[in-house]
């Protein structure tokens, strides 16, 4: 699936046909077939293989020529239906005529561009629709991350007051999708500043053109991409500390039932031994006395209580 869009003159976002090229259009790649992909190489001249692998949910981001053509590959923060975090590929590609995004599913950043917001962009300029994309991609991360510590904040207080392996798997979930952002990340990072030296240096040729207020952008973008590093990296120490920390209560809390279980079996077999001893049929003290079942008990409870009050003085239960 893709749209081809355009702003007009009135900084109005308009839907155009798919039947041909249209000069300063973007046209937005989503999950395409095999039939449109071929056409959008055709329309750009870039190798639809190329086109293909960049779909790949495992793409990591990059930079590429061909032909004048230049593409850039970041991943986007993505947050799906059942509330897991993950990372998507985001290809953008400028040509001499268009721009193009590809990606491999709908994603929020990519769908916050739309005729509502259609001021903020231009489509005619796709230096300024990529860098603003890029921008979007950083705030997105930035956002998903208060949504992780809210819900770690969630897990600890549960947690705290009963230990399940629900909450555990949540947490590994969540040093899953921390994983995933913080390789996403590092990535993006290395490709914004190559991105930067290659502006500097002119070396992007006259398909890309980037302005001064361009370069402050890309430069506050990458700013913001480090901070969302810094975030990330502080979020994955604090819950790396977390599991640690619960790991420990745990293991404390199987010593504790333990070292109960241990004390109760010792308590249960003093009465048991002595009614072992007296169950014999050897003469034994008391045989003969009428009262020797009450000794015994007496001599059973004494016991007992002493071991209880010892267990209770080394603190075992």
């Amino acid at each position: 699936m893709f749209k081809v869009c355009k702003t007009d003159n009135n900084q109005k976002l308009v839907k155009l046909k798919k039947n041909r090229l249209y000069n300063g259009s973007w046209i937005n790649v989503i999950a395409p077939s095999g039939e449109e992909l071929e056409r959008i190489a055709k329309w750009i001249k870039w190798d639809v293989e190329a086109l293909k692998s960049s779909l790949d949910i495992d793409e990591r981001s990059r930079i590429e020529h061909e032909d004048g053509n230049f593409m850039v590959i970041v991943n986007l923060p993505l947050l799906d239906d059942e509330g897991q975090f993950d990372t998507l590929p985001c290809s953008m590609v400028f040509s001499p005529k268009v721009f193009v995004t590809l990606c491999s599913r709908e994603n929020r950043i990519i769908g916050s561009f739309t005729k509502t917001n259609a001021s903020a962009f231009n489509t005619k300029n796709p230096t300024q629709l990529c860098l603003n994309i890029l921008y979007k991609s950083t705030q997105f991360y930035q956002r998903y991350l208060k949504i992780i510590n809210r819900r770690t904040e969630q897990i600890e207080y549960n947690l705290r007051n009963t230990t399940s392996n629900e909450e555990l798997f949540q947490l590994m979930e969540i040093q899953k999708s921390l994983v995933y952002f913080t390789t996403a990340l590092r990535d993006n990072q290395l490709v914004l500043q190559k991105l930067l030296r290659m502006v500097k240096t002119q070396a992007l040729g006259k398909t890309v053109s980037f302005s001064e207020d361009d370069i402050d952008l890309l430069e506050d973008i990458i700013i913001e991409n480090k901070q969302a590093i810094e975030m990330v990296d502080m979020h994955r120490t604090i819950l790396e500390s977390m599991m640690d920390g619960f790991a420990s209560v745990i293991n404390n809390n199987v010593n504790q039932v333990m070292k109960f279980l241990a004390a109760i079996t010792i308590i249960l077999s003093i009465p048991t031994m002595l009614a072992s001893f007296w169950g014999m049929n050897v003469g034994l003290p008391f045989n003969d006395n009428r009262f020797g079942f009450w000794y015994v008990i007496a001599i059973s409870t004494v016991l007992t209580v002493l071991v209880i009050l010892f267990f209770r003085k080394k603190k075992m239960f």
